[in-house]
C-alpha cells in the first residue's frame, strides 16, 4: 500500500492522509489542474519507460520518491526514481541501486492503475485465468496439482530428448567417450585416494627427518637427565619446602600435572618413531600411483572431482549408445506415464474453470448492474488449447469479453473504447475478488466518465465497498464519490511563467466548498447547503 509519494520536495500524497490500511482517498480539481500527476508518478515508480518530457523545462531532473508497504512485510519500501533532462533514469529501492525491471517486479504487484490501458492486468488475456483462479476455490485447489504434473511431464520429455541425443551421438563423440572411459577405468581411481597417497608420500619422503626428530624428542623428554627427570626433581624440592610453607603446595601440584602431559607426549613420540617404516618398494609404488592420478588430472581435470565427472559423462554416453533401445524405451514409458497423469489433472483443472467461469461472470455482472451500466455484461469463457500450448497458466485459455448490451456482440476488453467503461469493469472485478485480489492499492482514473444521477450514487457506494479490502485512490469529478472519501485532496495549478501543480488535503469548510464546486461549478448558498447535506448523510 502507498504510504506517501513525493515529486522532488513536494508531497504529492502525504503520510497523514494515506495510512497503511484500506481506505478511500479522492483527488478533485479543475480540468487541466494536473490530477494525473499521481498517475505519472506511480508509473515511474512502477518501472515505466522514462521520458525527458516529465522534466520541467530548465530543470536538471525530475524525481519521484515513494514509501510503500508490501503485504506481509513488517518493513516499508522506499522507492526513488530520478529522470534527467537527457532522458537517463536512475532508480533505487531502500537506498540500493535498482533496474527498471526490478522496480516493475517490486512495485508493480503493489499498485494497479485502473483507467490507463497499458497497466491494466484486466486487459491482458494471460491474466484472466489467474483472476478466475483467485476467485474460485475449486480451481485454486486443482491448479497446483496440474502445475506439478506439467513440470513432471516436461522433465520426462527433456529426459527422453537427452537419451535420444546421446543415442545419436556422432562417431567422434563416441570415440572420445570410449577413450576417456578406457583411460580412467585403467587407472580406476577411488574417492579420496589422491589425497591419501599425497599425504603418505609427504611422510615417506621425509622419513629420516621424522624418525630422527621424533626419537630425539622422546629422549629429550623421558630419557636419562631428560625433562621429566628435571621436573620430578623440582617437584620433590617444592614438596619438601611446602612442609614448612603450605602456600608452595599448589606449585608442586601444577608441575605434577605438567609431568603427566610430558609423559603422554614422550610416549606418543616414541610410538610414532617406532611406526616409521617406509621401505623402498612401498615408496616406489606410491610414487607410481601418484603419477597415474596426476596424469588423469592433467588430461581430464584439473581436479579429481572433474575427473570423476568426466568418467560419469563418458560412461553415460557409451551406455546410451550401447543400450540405446532400452534406455529410449524406458524414457518413453516414463514420458507417457507423466503425460497420462498430466492429461487427467488438466481435465480436472479445465472442468473446474468451466464450472466457475459463468458464476464469476454472474457475480461481476451483479456489480455492473448496481453501477447502472445499461445492460452491459462481462462474459467469462474457457477455450480449449492444444497440448503443445499448455503452460503454467493452464491447459486452456480464460478470456473476459464485454457486451455493451444484450443485442450486441461480445468484444474483447481491449476493444472497449471508453476508459470509463473499462475502469468500471475493473472496479466490478475488484469488488468481486475482494481480499483475494493480489493487488492492495488501486488508483482509478476516468472511472466516473459519463456517469451521473443514480449511477453516480451507485458508483460511489461500490468504491466505498471496495475500500474495505483495498487502498483505493480515485481521481474524480463526482461529489457523490468525494463525500464518501476518508481523505480528500484538491489539485490546483498555480498561475505564472512556471505553473506548479499542488495537492493539498481539504477538511471542514474547505471540503464543503470543494463539494459545492463539484455539484454546481461554484459555491452558492444552495450548493453549499447541498454539500453539507451530502457530507452529513455520508457520515451517517
Amino acid at each position: 500500500m502507498i504510504d506517501e509519494i513525493h515529486v522532488r520536495d513536494i508531497a504529492l500524497i502525504r503520510r497523514a492522509a494515506l495510512a497503511p490500511s484500506p481506505r478511500l482517498t479522492v483527488l478533485t480539481g479543475e480540468t487541466g489542474a494536473g490530477k494525473t500527476a499521481l498517475i505519472s508518478a506511480c508509473k515511474l515508480l512502477m518501472g515505466a519507460r522514462a521520458d525527458s518530457a516529465v522534466v520541467r523545462e530548465g530543470a536538471e531532473r525530475a524525481q519521484v520518491d515513494g514509501r510503500l508497504f508490501a503485504p506481509g512485510e513488517a518493513d516499508d519500501l522506499v522507492i526513488s526514481r530520478r529522470v534527467g533532462a537527457d532522458g537517463r533514469s536512475r532508480a533505487s529501492i531502500n537506498g540500493a541501486m535498482a533496474s527498471v525491471s526490478e522496480l516493475a517486479a517490486t512495485v508493480g504487484p503493489l499498485i494497479e492503475l485502473c483507467g490507463q490501458h497499458e497497466y491494466q492486468a484486466l486487459l491482458k488475456t494471460a491474466e484472466h485465468g489467474r483472476i478466475l483462479d483467485a476467485w474460485a476455490d475449486e480451481t485454486a485447489e486443482v491448479a497446483g496439482a496440474y502445475r506439478a504434473a506439467l513440470e513432471a511431464a516436461e522433465a520426462a520429455e527433456a529426459r527422453l530428448r537427452e537419451v535420444r541425443a546421446q543415442a545419436s551421438a556422432s562417431s567422434n563423440q563416441l570415440d572420445e567417450a570410449r577413450f576417456t572411459l578406457q583411460q580412467i577405468e585403467s587407472a580406476n581411481p577411488q574417492g579420496g585416494e589422491y589425497e591419501e597417497v599425497r599425504d603418505w608420500l609427504a611422510r615417506a619422503e621425509h622419513a629420516e627427518t621424522l624418525a630422527r626428530n621424533s626419537h630425539g624428542a622422546a629422549a629429550a623428554l623421558s630419557g636419562d637427565e631428560g625433562a621429566l627427570d628435571a621436573l620430578n626433581a623440582a617437584i620433590g624440592l617444592i614438596e619438601e619446602a611446602a612442609r614448612a610453607d603450605e602456600s608452595l603446595a599448589p606449585y608442586a601440584q601444577s608441575l605434577r600435572e605438567a609431568s603427566f602431559v610430558i609423559e603422554d607426549v614422550a610416549r606418543d613420540m616414541a610410538a610414532y618413531c617406532d611406526g616409521i617404516d617406509f621401505d623402498g618398494a612401498s615408496l616406489a609404488e606410491a610414487q607410481e600411483r601418484m603419477g597415474q592420478l596426476t596424469g588423469l588430472m592433467r588430461s581430464f581435470g584439473p581436479t579429481m572431482e572433474e575427473v570423476f565427472a568426466r568418467w560419469d559423462e563418458a560412461a553415460a554416453l557409451v551406455a546410451a549408445v550401447d543400450d540405446a533401445d532400452g534406455l529410449i524405451e524406458e524414457a518413453q514409458r516414463a514420458r507417457d506415464t507423466a503425460e497420462a497423469v498430466l492429461a487427467e489433472r488438466a481435465a480436472t483443472y479445465d472442468g473446474a474453470r468451466r464450472g466457475a467461469a459463468p458464476r464469476f461472470a454472474e457475480a461481476v455482472n451483479a456489480v455492473l448492474a448496481r453501477l447502472e451500466m445499461g445492460g452491459a455484461e462481462l462474459l467469462c469463457t474457457v477455450g480449449e488449447l492444444p497440448r503443445e500450448q499448455w503452460s503454467r497458466s493452464g491447459p486452456d485459455v480464460v478470456a473476459f469479453e464485454f457486451r455493451a448490451g444484450k443485442s450486441m456482440q461480445p468484444r474483447p476488453l481491449t476493444r472497449i473504447a471508453s476508459g470509463g467503461e473499462i475502469s468500471r469493469v475493473m472496479l466490478a472485478v475488484k469488488v468481486v475478488l475482494g481480499e483475494r485480489d493480489g493487488t492492495e492499492t488501486l488508483i482509478f482514473d476516468e472511472v466516473d466518465a459519463g456517469v451521473g444521477g443514480n449511477a453516480a450514487n451507485a458508483l460511489a457506494a461500490v468504491l466505498a465497498e471496495l475500500a474495505a479490502s483495498h487502498q483505493v485512490i480515485v481521481i474524480t469529478h463526482l461529489a457523490q464519490v468525494a463525500v464518501l472519501a476518508d481523505a480528500h485532496y484538491t489539485v490546483t495549478k498555480t498561475a505564472g511563467d512556471e505553473p506548479r501543480t499542488e495537492l493539498a488535503p481539504v477538511e471542514g469548510d474547505a471540503r464543503i466548498a470543494e463539494i459545492a464546486r463539484l455539484l454546481s461549478g461554484s459555491t452558492t448558498e444552495t450548493s453549499l447547503a447541498h454539500a453539507r447535506e451530502m457530507l452529513d448523510r455520508a457520515r451517517d
